[in-house]
């Protein structure tokens, strides 16, 4: 059999390591139904991320019908505020939920067409160190976007976060070079869908030349569907072609990626880790 079309073995599992949950319902269907697919095809948790403050009962109501859901806390680098919170108020804000990871949060430089940032550059950094410091207080990974902005992002993150903490880099599409320096200040790689794409042969090579035990596997649902899931809204169950293609680059089987994936997770976001368990014999059980 294809390791392309191959299936899980039990008790193998699969984690979405990042998905936007809270935007599932307008495209996907109800997001019970979503789950309910997810985990027919094998996945077991989902980390679902924050772009806003306002969102966050929403994500933390989900996270208290559903054992396997676990949220982050955060401002994503792309979201307009007409105010922008203060320090203190992001502490308060983990404080008060209870995240297992601060984000979705970062920096993005990427100009439109008219040269212009959707959110100034200096906005953007200043927000970015406020949640690095609070993360760092909190002694809570983060979980990082980075486009157009690799020397900034990891100058920022090496100077306001311990190792010991560590995060992850999502949807990275970067080159080598910056996954070694995230590797190197305690920092997890997260491949998405678009690892599919016939036109991502550098992330392809990511999958091939990073260590296994530093890799994540994430949806970004609703965006970025996988072959041959194109055109069409994302959703959790489709982490399982994300693995396929990394088992079929690394000429390993499935379950080898689903199980050390899996422990990559838990080993990042350690609070994760009883609640998941539990979850997971009442679901195989």
């Amino acid at each position: 059999m294809s390791q392309l079309t191959e299936q899980l073995s039990w008790p193998s599992v699969l984690i979405d390591s990042h998905c936007h949950l809270d935007r599932l319902d307008a495209q996907s269907g109800h997001v019970d139904d979503v789950l309910a697919r997810a985990r027919d095809a094998g996945v077991r948790g989902f980390l679902a991320v924050a772009t806003n403050l306002e969102g966050m009962p929403a994500l933390v109501e989900l996270a208290r019908r559903h054992d396997d859901v676990f949220y982050g806390v955060g401002v994503h680098p792309m979201q307009i505020l007409e105010r922008e919170p203060t320090l203190e108020e992001i502490k308060d804000c983990i404080d008060r939920f209870e995240p297992v990871v601060i984000g979705e949060i970062g920096l993005d430089f990427q100009a439109d067409e008219q040269g212009a940032l959707r959110v100034p550059r200096e906005v953007q950094l200043t927000r970015f160190e406020h949640h690095l410091r609070a993360a760092r207080d909190a002694e809570l990974p983060v979980s990082v976007h980075t486009r157009a902005a690799r020397d900034e992002t990891m100058d920022m993150i090496e100077r306001h976060l311990d190792p010991a903490v560590g995060g992850v880099l999502h949807c990275f599409t970067e080159d080598l070079d910056m996954a070694r320096r995230a590797v190197a200040h305690g920092f997890m790689i997260s491949l998405s869908g678009i690892v599919t794409f016939a036109s991502a042969e550098n992330v392809r090579a990511l999958a091939r030349a990073l260590p296994l035990d530093r890799l994540l596997l994430e949806t970004d649902s609703p965006w970025l569907s996988p072959v041959p899931y194109r055109g069409r809204p994302n959703e959790p169950a489709r982490v399982l072609e994300v693995a396929r293609v990394i088992a079929c680059e690394r000429n390993i089987s499935l379950d080898e990626v689903a199980m050390q994936t899996t422990a990559n997770f838990h080993r990042l976001f350690r609070r994760t880790a009883p609640a998941h368990a539990a979850a997971a014999h009442l679901v195989n059980t």
